[in-house]
């Protein structure tokens, strides 16, 4: 039998970068994660490591620097990257969004300022969308842009903002009625405006404040923050795409997929659950023999099992559909909204399966319980997912009478 979470018709390229990952994640990440979470440390030298393999130039064009792979690639990637520790996989998503958004939405300049330096590592990459009244609801973004000569300026709080301190690049979503009167639909009068600022916390440019970190129960390791805009100069020519009132379609294509990169984590982290609970099913004795062979538990590896493969098909079809240029909102609504429930559910039997040593800090499942939910809320809750999935069935299935 082969591995779970195969995945048919990859090229040569794509399973030598898959193998090379796989085999960084297995040397490189395993060994030190569950340390590093614990002392919800930064993993530098892993992201270094990452630099190195070039994978945050994945997607970016060849003529940027980049290795102009599809989003398939990536997001097994992700998978795979996830599955040796979630928070390493968050650092790149976010990133990741912000130079697809350059590479589909930016202008000629902004794409040769910035893409090629993204490729390299230099120049890392975070969004924000969301503020502290507000998460799903983005019409209600209540932070400005307002015009002022050659400048924009920001003010605002925004929340949630995954690599906030150590990005130096960051994608703001703001409010900015400038050439939208007054009546506006809200989602017409957003702009998403590139903010350079260096890396670190408290004051970073003139106007922008990183607090520290939110502590979190789980996703450790990355650094999760808030955005505080006051009086925030940035010019008209770092405005994404050249234009005002666009910044609502650019984000949410973003997210988009991001979507797919949640559904990849999910997958990864169900996979290495599963794999914990079957190797210790056979290592555990009870009532004179491994637990594994007492029938309860092996329908729950059945069970596990059939989650893991039915996220990873449904992963890999969304990708599939958004590389082949057509809209992919639905499958990748399904994929997330299917493999985050999938993800916390194999990680709980898994758990359930570790008895009382999954509650103990030795063992990597524990790990695995408090990263799980993270999945569920982040890119848009189940509640969104299932929202979005049944405004698309409704168009697709319009009835007729």
């Amino acid at each position: 039998m082969s591995p779970l979470a195969q995945t048919a018709g990859l090229t040569d390229i794509q399973r030598e970068i898959l193998a090379t990952v796989r085999d960084f994640v297995d040397k490189e990440i395993l060994p030190v994660a569950t340390e590093l979470e614990h002392r919800d440390e930064y993993p530098t030298r892993i992201v270094e490591g990452l630099k190195e393999l070039g994978l945050f130039g994945l997607m970016i064009p060849e003529e940027y620097g980049g290795l102009g792979e599809s989003l398939l690639t990536y997001a097994l990637c992700v998978e795979e990257i996830a599955r040796g520790w979630m928070s390493v996989s968050g650092i790149i998503n976010t990133h990741f969004i912000v130079a697809y958004m350059l590479k589909q939405h930016g202008t000629e300049e902004q794409k040769d300022t910035f893409l090629p330096r993204m490729a390299a590592g230099e120049v890392r990459g975070a969004f924000s969308m969301s503020e502290p009244g507000l998460g799903s609801d983005v019409s209600a973004i209540t932070s400005k842009g307002l015009r002022d000569g050659d400048d924009y300026v920001l003010n605002g709080q925004k929340m949630w903002l995954t690599n906030g301190g150590t990005s130096t690049l960051v994608a703001v979503l703001c409010r900015s009625d400038e050439g939208h009167p007054e009546g506006t639909a809200p989602h017409k009068s957003m702009t998403t405006f590139l903010v350079e600022k260096e890396p670190g916390f408290g004051q970073v440019r003139p106007g922008l404040t990183i607090p520290g970190k939110i502590d979190k129960m789980g996703y450790k390791g990355v650094d999760t923050t808030e955005l505080i805009m006051d009086g925030l100069r940035i010019p008209a020519d770092r405005v994404l795409g050249g234009a005002t009132g666009r910044g609502f379609y650019q984000m949410m294509d973003g997210v988009e997929v991001g979507r797919v990169n949640v559904a990849a984590r999910g997958c990864g982290v169900a996979r290495r659950a599963f794999e914990l609970g079957i190797s210790y099913a056979q290592q555990r004795h009870t009532f004179g023999k491994p637990i594994a062979q007492h029938q309860a538990i092996q329908f729950k590896l059945a069970e596990m099992a059939t989650k893991v493969e039915a996220a990873h098909a449904m992963m890999v079809n969304a990708a599939r559909k958004k590389d082949s240029g057509e809209r992919n909102d639905l499958e990748a609504g399904m994929a997330k909204y299917l493999a985050s429930e999938y993800c916390k559910e194999v990680v709980e039997d898994a758990f359930r399966i570790h008895g009382g040593y999954g509650f103990s800090k030795e063992y990597e499942i524990e790990r695995l319980y408090r990263e799980a939910p993270m999945l569920l809320i982040g890119e848009g809750t189940a509640e969104i997912q299932k929202m979005i999935i049944g405004r698309r069935l409704l168009e697709e299935y319009r009835f007729q009478g």
